[in-house]
């Protein structure tokens, strides 16, 4: 997932993701000069679960951010994303969750929920707050081990009380531990199989700058 800002409106493509290590309470992180946390007013966190390579990553939204949507995949897990239409009346994000874990992976949006109603963070409702939180998923059940291992909701409260303003970490953690690529052909399983055997290959999270961040404004970007 790319999440991008520029002049305190953010852009979400739910294609790539990003994940920050939780920092020690005693020596508060500095704002990272790249990355996703780059930005003022992002935070970063990832839960990663020890017993199967999987896990799920959160990005808090301090203040006003407009999300949007670019949906990838023929088989998408996805949940609330309808609310970054355009034309619909929520147009601001609270968070986003990406998690591991297929369709039952989206129960960690649930724990990001618990954690932001519990900071007064959401949409203003009448006598409440509901928090806005976009989240999709990836399958990645048949990675190492009981595929009943999966993020839960408890996961991604933790994920949220993990985010932090310091340099983004890549790679197997978080919603990336489990990730793979290389199956737009299929999957053999056995050597038998003509061609020989064929199986995905190892991935994770990562992150791309956007052009605001790179001096570039999106004028000066189009040839």
């Amino acid at each position: 997932m790319r999440y991008c800002s520029a002049m305190k409106r953010t852009v979400l493509s739910l294609a790539c993701v990003a994940a920050a290590a939780a920092t020690p309470a005693a020596q508060p992180a500095a704002r990272a000069a790249f990355g996703l946390t780059a930005v003022d007013g992002i935070k970063v966190g990832h839960y990663t679960l020890a017993e199967r390579p999987t896990g799920c990553t959160v990005i808090l939204v301090d203040g006003d951010a407009v999300g949007g949507v670019s949906q990838r995949g023929g088989a998408p897990g996805t949940r609330e994303t309808d609310l970054l239409n355009p034309l619909n009346m929520v147009d601001k994000v609270n968070a986003v969750v990406l998690s591991g874990g297929s369709a039952f992976g989206l129960e960690a949006a649930t724990g990001t929920v618990r954690w932001l109603e519990e900071h007064n963070i959401g949409w203003p409702a009448g006598p409440s707050k509901v928090p806005i939180v976009p989240a999709a998923i990836l399958f990645d059940l048949g990675v190492g081990g009981n595929a009943k291992v999966r993020p839960t909701a408890d996961c991604g409260y933790k994920a949220a009380d993990a985010a932090t303003i310091g340099p983004v970490q890549e790679g197997t953690v978080g919603a990336g531990a489990g990730a793979t690529v290389g199956k737009l052909g299929g999957i053999a399983e056995h050597t038998g199989y003509p061609g020989g055997r064929r199986l995905p290959m190892k991935a994770g999270v990562g992150m791309s700058p956007s052009p605001a961040h790179s001096g570039i404004t999106p004028s000066r970007a189009r040839p």
